[in-house]
């Protein structure tokens, strides 16, 4: 098979709940599914939420050596390289202004913020509650949010679901920030307009690709406007209903090999 005899020549892939299982590593079906059709010819991106510091080791581990789409579509990054390619900022006034917004409206927020750059670090604020074992650090006075250029907000509240926040965070400061639900606890401020589908264009444009050409799995909200960008839109069986209302299709789970299944059909 050739790349002229694929359905789909950009396969974009979300990490968490995606192709990452639920222990985080990448099964060994998915990793060969991944290499059959790139030696055909098509090109892997991954497209996460994780800013590049908390998506290098994953991409070393795949040996990945292609375009990554991180901070949700706010970096561009040449793995094989090591470098930033695109990188776009919230603006912290605007960003102040929104969580004022938003907190008057629902009281107040736990609070995280991940730093612009190849190595920025994660803050994390009093009562934020991290998922799982990533590396980040401390703060105690918000001040400290704006001290240097940001990718994203984090925000977390004490009693309202993360489906419910993200409604009231829109409700409120909407016309400031974008607002994305990636994960369990993981509610985000963007830079006003960015979503994952304007990190994938970029990225497909410098590989001469469209969306035409783009195959995309997910699992989250925060996958919905990829999906609108994207030819065809693959949910996991482990998706939100938000997504999977969107979607063209819906695999197995992101531990039963989802990717793998829809792959290999690709691949005859």
């Amino acid at each position: 098979m050739s790349a002229g005899d694929l359905t789909y020549r950009l396969i974009a892939t979300d990490l968490d709940g995606t192709l990452l299982r639920s222990d985080g590593s990448v099964s060994r079906r998915t990793r060969d599914a991944l290499t059959a059709i790139t030696k055909a010819g098509a090109a892997h991106i991954v497209v996460t939420g994780r800013a590049v510091p908390w998506t290098k080791d994953i991409l070393d581990d795949l040996d990945y050596q292609g375009l990554a789409v991180c901070g949700q579509g706010a970096q561009v990054y040449d793995a094989g390289e090591q470098r930033l390619l695109t990188s776009v900022t919230l603006d912290r006034q605007l960003a102040a202004l929104a969580l004022a917004k938003i907190e008057a409206e629902v009281g107040p927020l736990f609070l995280a913020a991940s730093r612009d750059g190849l190595d920025g670090d994660v803050l994390i604020g009093p009562g934020y509650a991290l998922q799982g074992t990533l590396p980040a650090i401390p703060f105690t006075d918000v001040s400290d949010l704006w001290t240097a250029p940001l990718n994203k907000i984090y925000i977390q509240h004490p009693t309202l679901s993360d489906d419910d926040l993200a409604e009231a965070a829109r409700q409120a400061a909407g016309g400031f920030v974008s607002v994305a639900m990636a994960g369990e606890g993981i509610v985000e401020l963007l830079p006003l307009g960015l979503s994952k589908a304007t990190g994938l264009s970029l990225a497909a444009r410098r590989l001469g690709l469209t969306s035409a050409d783009t195959i995309a799995f997910g699992d989250m909200p925060n996958d919905v406007p990829m999906f609108g960008w994207a030819a065809h839109g693959v949910a996991m069986a482990n998706a939100h209903a938000e997504l999977k209302a969107v979607a063209n299709e819906v695999t197995t789970g992101n531990d039963e090999d989802g990717i793998a299944v829809v792959l290999e059909r690709l691949l005859g």
